[in-house]
């Protein structure tokens, strides 16, 4: 590890002079690229040098300890372990600045929902799972846009797909895609029984211009009229589109828009999202049992998270974590949950690391 630092040292201070040079400062492009690659290391150079610093201290301290007045000796004997402490937290922090970052935390996401095992029941839950995702965008102030919602007759959701546009978007949602489970007696039951239904989530990074380019020789657009809400436009032009892409067969469709072409917009940019995670992951050895945990199949036996409702819980099962405020979560406080499935990330990765 310090072998690593010691070099990005050295790459620090030579993107330190090119950022300063006049002539690379004219070309705009080459000193951005400079600028960003300055900032993305300058976190850990500080970290370091002030454990570099506080170990050129600690052999001052070792000196004085040495000496014949006792107070002087005491003091730096105090200051020597203070300075021991601090530098053992520093390469842990270090550890944790040196992680490689994922290059699509702050991308975009397309959030698609489905529900799973359990009919009526499942659709209302994946109903309450966007809303959940809608209150949280809103608290995160993200801008979250409908891209294709197909309903039941009591209000639930089949199947949607969503655009969520904010800073750091995948960075956090990208722990809920998998089976989400609930347990409740639903309203139609008369017995009062509990019931167990799933929906499914995924989540995608929004894939943009330069990740992705669709021949389009190998897709089919197709127009149709849009159903349900949206006035006298509805069922009168046909304004929704779906797009197949014929490779892998994957259809992508957009019915929220009244213009057609931000409908095929809106519909392109999911295919390539949908395509970028497809092709990624299937770059990786482990692809297909990847997929399978992300989306699963919607039975009741795969979960990553169930709600229960009679006990007022909500539990993870990738980490084991329950939080007794299912109300409030379901409104959207899904902080605490995210940010515990992101240590636990951190604290794998960084295990992996240690043991390399």
């Amino acid at each position: 590890m310090f072998e690593r630092l010691e070099i990005m040292e050295k790459r620090y201070e030579e993107l330190e002079r090119f950022i300063a040079d006049p002539d690379i400062v004219n070309r705009q492009e080459e000193w951005q690229k400079y600028v960003k690659e300055h900032a993305a290391i300058s976190e850990v150079i500080e970290v370091y040098r002030t454990f570099l610093k506080a170990g050129k201290d600690m052999e001052d301290c070792k000196a004085m300890m040495e000496g014949e007045d006792q107070d002087i000796k005491d003091i730096a004997e105090t200051e020597y372990y203070e300075l021991k402490e601090k530098r053992e937290e520093m390469v842990q922090q270090m550890k944790i600045l040196l992680l490689p970052k994922d290059p699509m935390d702050e991308k975009n996401v397309v959030l698609e929902l489905r529900g799973g095992a359990g009919g009526e029941e499942a659709a209302l839950f994946a109903a309450e799972l966007s809303r959940m995702y809608h209150r949280y965008a809103e608290r995160m102030r993200w801008k979250i846009e409908d891209v294709d919602v197909t309903e039941t007759e009591l209000g639930g959701i089949k199947e949607a797909t969503y655009l969520i546009r904010g800073v750091g978007a995948y960075s956090k949602l990208k722990y809920e895609s998998g089976v989400h489970r609930v347990q409740r007696v639903p309203e139609t039951e008369s017995q009062g029984r509990v019931h167990t239904s799933t929906a499914t989530v995924a989540v995608l990074p929004e894939a943009d211009e330069v990740d992705f380019e669709i021949n389009e020789k190998d897709i089919k657009i197709d127009t149709y009229r849009s159903g349900g809400a949206g006035g006298q436009n509805v069922n009168k032009v046909s304004s929704a589109v779906r797009i197949t892409y014929l490779p892998l067969n994957m259809v992508v469709a957009c019915q929220d828009e009244r213009s057609q072409l931000k409908n095929k917009e809106k519909a392109m940019n999911v295919l390539k999202s949908r395509l970028l995670d497809f092709y990624q992951r299937q770059k990786d050895s482990e692809y297909a049992e990847s997929r399978h945990m992300q989306i699963g199949t919607g039975d009741r036996s795969e979960r990553i998270r169930t709600y229960n409702y009679p006990q007022g819980r909500v539990t993870d099962h990738r980490i084991g974590k329950t939080i007794y405020s299912l109300p409030a979560f379901l409104d959207g406080d899904i902080f605490e949950m995210i940010e515990s499935l992101a240590l636990a990330d951190r604290d794998a990765k960084l295990s992996k690391f240690e043991n390399k």
